[in-house]
């Protein structure tokens, strides 16, 4: 098989292309603490095993034979195609981003009301500035997601389905649809951080309208200064007590990428010519 992957260097790179775009933009592989070369290993890992999958005379590829070159020399037309594998790569990775964002998001709608807004950190996860309860969230999902084995999913299944129904002419042919799914998923990223957020947001808020109504009507007791330590331990004490319906709910909002992922790979696969 190395011999035919090198006898059809072409379409064996359009395939690396489209893996190693994956990987730099998926959780925990994007981080800067994986190697770059272990990057392009995996990805050059992921071709190899993929690429007797894959032939020009059929399938999503069938659409490339008219512009690669049987001598296998670099045209301009080859380096769009590149860029086109590229993207469908990057699409994929940015909608696993979304769902872990929206848990991040999440993690930071209530910080601020529990006194840890000003407790940023560097989450080498998503390489961003983040508040602890949102860098928690996002270990809680990673571990979720390697748990659950939606890796394995997405690398065997997913990303393999890909290589059958979508070309880089499928993006090029969709692109209003690709907006509008962009758009959606976006809308899906707030509302489920809302959700996960919402209790504990209620709970925080009812305690300081309640520590500002007693401090209010006894001014001479300085509550201010205890409402921190009580916001903290409230929360805390909820997100101990919805840590089982938290992992639920995460199953779920992957359960759902996926079926978003599922949705695109299909959608444009009836639109590959």
């Amino acid at each position: 098989m190395l011999e035919a992957a090198v006898s059809n260097a072409p379409v064996f790179l359009l395939a690396a292309c489209r893996c190693l775009a994956l990987i730099l933009t998926l959780p925990l592989f994007s981080s800067r603490t994986v190697p770059r070369m272990a990057k392009i290993a995996l990805a050059g890992y992921m071709a190899y095993f993929i690429f007797p999958h894959i032939s020009l005379s059929s399938g999503a590829y069938s659409g490339y034979s008219a512009y690669i070159s049987p001598s296998g020399n670099f045209t301009l037309d080859y380096v769009f195609l590149l860029a086109g594998e590229a993207m469908i790569g990057i699409i994929t990775g940015l909608i696993i981003q979304v769902i872990f964002a929206a848990f991040s998001t999440a993690g930071q709608f209530f910080a601020f009301q529990m006194g840890l807004s000003a407790s940023e950190v560097y989450d080498s996860l998503s390489q961003v500035e983040n508040p602890l309860m949102g860098q928690f969230f996002n270990f809680m999902a990673m571990l979720i997601f390697l748990q659950n084995r939606w890796l394995q999913q997405l690398f065997l299944y997913g990303l393999t389905e890909s290589f059958r129904a979508v070309n880089a002419f499928s993006i090029v042919s969709s692109t209003g649809f690709m907006a509008e799914f962009m758009m959606s998923s976006l809308t899906l990223l707030f509302k489920d951080a809302l959700i996960i957020a919402l209790p504990i947001m209620s709970s925080l808020f009812l305690i300081n309208v309640s520590v500002g109504i007693l401090s209010k009507a006894a001014p001479q007791m300085n509550l201010l200064s205890e409402g921190f330590p009580i916001l903290m331990l409230t929360a805390f004490f909820l997100i101990s007590v919805l840590v089982p319906q938290f992992w639920r709910f995460f199953e779920r909002c992957f359960a759902d990428g996926f079926g978003l992922i599922e949705k695109m790979i299909m959608r444009l696969g009836g639109a590959v010519p």
